[in-house]
Formats: C-alpha cells, structure tokens, sequence
C-alpha cells in the first residue's frame, strides 16, 4: 500500500499532465509511456499491476483510451478534482495549438508555401492510416476467440472504413452485437443490459447545423472502438461528404494536424468544428468529443474492476475490435482517393515506405512530407484546390 503522504497534490496534478500535454507527440504509445514514466516509475503513485490494469479497463470502453487513460491515473492518485485537473492538462496545450494551425491553414487565403506543406503532409495521411491499422493487427489477432469471425468482422469493417464512413459506428456496433449474441446463445447466463449502450438509439444522426456537429463529435468521442485513427472515416463521412464543412484537401490537412500536434488525436475534431462553425464550433466540437472521455472516468471508474471481468462487454469488444482495425485500414481508401494533384502520389508513396518498410516516426515522416509540399508550392507546383 502507498503511503498517504506519496500522494499529489492537485498543482503537481495540473503540472505534471500538463508537461504531459505539452510533450505527448507520436499518439497513444507515448503517452502510455510518459503516464507509465510518471505514475510508475518516477514517482510510485501507481504500481505496475495497477498502471496495466488502467489500459486494460480504458481499452474496454469507446473513445480516446490514452485520454480515458490520462484522466483515470489522476482520478486514483486525485480524486475527481484531480481527474479534471490532470485531464485538462492533458487535453489543453495540444488544443490550443490544433486551434492555432487550424487558423492558419483554413482561414482567408494563406500563402502558397503554407497551402504547399498541408497538401503534402496530406498526402501522407493515408500511409499513416495503413500503419495505424496493421500495428493494431497482432494483438487484435491474438486476443480472437474465434479467427474466422476476426477476419469477417474486420472486412466488414474495412469495407465500411472505405465506402462508408459515415454510418461506420453502425457497422461497428453491428459487429460488437453479433458476437454478444453467439456468445450468448452458447452461455445463455451472459446478458449485455440495453443500459450499458443507450447511445444507439442516436444512431440516425442528424441533418445539418449545429446539431449535425454535436452528433459527429459525439460519434469521435463516445461511439468509436480500436485505436484513436478509427475516427477519421467517422468524421470524413460527415466533414466532407455529408455536411460539406470542409473539401477533401483541407479534412487531409486536418487529420495532418491532429498527428503533428502533442495529445489525443481526438484533437482533429476540433478542426472539422473550426470549418463548419469557427472557433465556437471548434470548441463545441471539442467539448463534446472529449466530454464521455471525463464522464466515463469521473462517474463510473470505481466499477471499471467489473467492467473487466463482465463477459458482455468483452464479447461485445470481440466483435467490435477487429472491425474497428479493419475500418482504420480501409480509411486509407478514401484518404488516398482524395489526392488531385499527381506530386502527392509520389509523397505518399515515400511515405508509406518509409512508415511500413523503413518504421519511421509518424511525426517525422509528416513533417517531411510538409516540408516537400511546401518546396514543390515553391517551385510553382499544382496545389489542390483550398
């Protein structure tokens, strides 16, 4: 046991997550080891047992897990007041800083070698995507009950992921459902209660405005399963296809960004909300998205023990999981679709070579293909259309 006075107080709360914000760079591995660095290592606020125990719980529930993960560290070395103030702190600077390039990038008429670096570090986006997904697959693979219904669940994910983006979460829900449902007809004592679930009745969406972003952020933030990139076919569908908030060239500059910045990449969101509503939309959009992310930690973290060993919940996620993986993969589709200009191919191309073959950091191999987008803008290259 630890003793009381190992415990924070809350300004070491609000500075070490923030320090954690301001660092966080290169997505949910490093944020796990910076909390594991923090909470584990540094300073024993946490046992190891405890500290696995934490991802394990965070990666049953929807949404951000590394976020979900950064708030429940400081529920337990916090209480309430601490999980709000560490989440804060992890959740602000990269905020702050996505809202400032969003400025940059999507407001009046930025200069060429500006509107150069977004289409290049666009272009790579799809390499990025792929490399999301196929680093999720040997877990994934090893944790399947049943490795014919993994492989199903994950094509009918990648097809959603591809072709219909929008409506993924339904495709996902569909998936995590099914396997609930032949689990329970083998063990019938294994019940998944509706209550657990009562955003599915939302499933029909809504039909423009305001409402319509509330509804997508809400989808980012509390209806997607598997890692942080599943969000971005949720989140193009509507961007893009649906609402018309953004093209496809800036939504590739937007979820750029979301990588390139410290912090969840939940951060896009705010981006997609600057475009269809400024920076109040922004920050409606970012409210929302990360608002189930706080309420899951601040009004159920003392039940997450159960929620582990729940058979329903896990089941559910069986199906749910590969579907999510598969749907990261087949985001790459529309992403690489989305290209105009035939330079961009060719960034992408090195990108994913670099990313899949060479294993750079996604963060440095971003910020090179901006820097080549920003070269070709200066050398009179094609750009795409703002």
């Amino acid at each position: 046991m630890r003793s009381p006075a190992a415990q924070p107080g809350l300004g070491e709360i609000a500075r070490e997550w923030g320090r954690i914000g301001c660092v966080g760079f290169g997505g949910p591995p490093a944020h796990i080891n910076l909390l594991r660095e923090l909470c584990v290592e540094r300073r024993g606020w946490l046992t190891a047992h405890e500290f696995e125990d934490a991802i394990a719980a965070c990666n049953l529930l929807p949404g951000p897990a590394s976020t979900q993960l950064a708030i429940f560290c400081a529920w337990r070395v916090g209480g309430r007041r601490g999980a709000l103030l560490g989440g804060l702190g992890f959740v602000l600077p990269g905020l702050v800083l996505i809202l400032g390039l969003s400025v940059l990038f999507l407001a009046g008429s930025p200069p060429a070698w500006v509107r150069g670096a977004g289409a290049g570090a666009g272009a790579a986006v799809a390499a990025v995507a792929v490399r999301a997904g196929v680093g999720l697959i040997p877990s994934s693979w090893a944790r399947a009950p049943a490795h014919r219904r993994w492989i199903a669940y994950a094509l009918l994910g990648g097809l959603a992921g591809a072709w219909v983006g929008a409506w993924l979460v339904l495709v996902l829900v569909a998936c995590g459902l099914s396997e609930v449902l032949l689990r329970q007809q083998r063990r019938p004592q294994d019940r998944l209660s509706l209550n657990a679930w009562p955003l599915l009745a939302v499933a029909a969406g809504a039909s423009g405005g305001l409402l319509a972003l509330v509804w997508t952020s809400l989808k980012v933030g509390a209806l997607s399963y598997g890692g942080g990139f599943v969000i971005v076919p949720l989140m193009q569908g509507d961007a893009v296809d649906r609402f018309h908030w953004m093209t496809d060239p800036q939504f590739l500059n937007a979820v750029a960004l979301g990588q390139v910045t410290p912090g969840p990449v939940t951060h896009t969101v705010a981006v997609v909300g600057y475009s269809a509503a400024g920076l109040g939309g922004a920050l409606l959009a970012a409210f929302v998205a990360f608002l189930p992310s706080f309420s899951f930690v601040l009004l159920g973290a003392r039940h997450f023990d159960r929620l582990r060993g729940n058979a329903a919940v896990l089941a559910f996620l069986d199906g749910a999981g590969p579907a999510a993986v598969g749907a990261i993969v087949g985001s790459a589709v529309p992403l690489a679709l989305a290209l105009s200009e035939p330079w961009q191919a060719a960034v992408l191309a090195a990108a994913a070579f670099a990313l899949l073959v060479a294993r750079r950091g996604v963060v440095t191999v971003l910020l090179a293909a901006a820097a080549i987008g920003a070269l070709a803008a200066l050398l009179g290259a094609a750009l795409p259309p703002g």
